[in-house]
């Protein structure tokens, strides 16, 4: 089960840019409670807290049950902004989870065991396609990340989301098989294999070519022979 985790926050009172402003300068930041068809919620919480949750990873994937005036919203942050030239965060989005629904989430790429990949034992790189797929399903099983296993792949072959078995409950929004991770080949890699070709092919033509020497050569050694004369 997916944990929880919580967030304290306070009642909003005001809207708008400038009241925004004295929110930020008070060491809070703005945010909104939406969705579940009830009123949006307009809230504040601590600002060294959320940008520690933020920064922390996995924030746009992670159920939080915000605690308010002795009552606990349980949510999942939708989005957020910051701030152009210094990256902290100046406003949260939270989504307001209703039960038995389910959510769409962008969940991150995780590759595993690179070390057994022969295309990487012979120079290849993992190249990671898609970084995050988007999936449904329900709250409280949203995955930490999607493993793919890179064992046994070679060089120019690659994983897509049909190789790879997601948790119970949780599908994927497209239909699409994308490519996850593909093993690249290493510099001069082509060259080398288009150089091996011309190679194996000059080494079967040639058999072919020195049988047809052998036989013009006896029939021109047949050709010297007199014919034998009559007694």
């Amino acid at each position: 089960m997916t944990a929880v985790k919580e967030i304290k926050a306070t009642l909003r009172p005001k809207a708008g840019k400038g009241a925004a402003r004295a929110i930020r300068r008070e060491g809070r930041t703005p945010a909104v409670i939406y969705g579940a068809n009830e009123a949006p919620v307009a809230i504040t919480v601590d600002h060294a807290d959320i940008r520690n949750k933020i920064y922390a990873g996995h924030f746009l994937t992670t159920l939080y049950d915000i605690e308010l005036d002795g009552k606990k919203h349980r949510v999942i942050p939708r989005d957020y902004q910051l701030d152009p030239v210094k990256d902290f965060p100046i406003h949260v989005d939270f989504m307001r989870l209703a039960a038995g629904v389910l959510i769409r989430v962008n969940v991150p790429v995780h590759v595993i065991n690179v070390e057994q990949s022969p295309g990487v034992k012979r120079g290849g790189a993992v190249n990671i396609v898609t970084h995050s797929i988007p999936l449904r399903c329900p709250p409280d099983r949203i995955p930490q990340s999607i493993e793919v296993d890179v064992a046994g792949l070679e060089i120019n072959n690659s994983k897509h989301l049909s190789d790879v078995k997601l948790p119970e409950g949780v599908k994927p929004v497209s239909r699409e098989d994308m490519t996850l991770v593909t093993i690249v080949p290493p510099s001069g890699y082509a060259e080398e294999q288009r150089q091996a070709a011309d190679a194996a092919t000059a080494a079967a033509a040639a058999p072919a070519a020195a049988a047809p020497a052998a036989g013009a050569a006896g029939a021109a050694a047949g050709g010297d022979k007199k014919p034998a004369e009559k007694k």
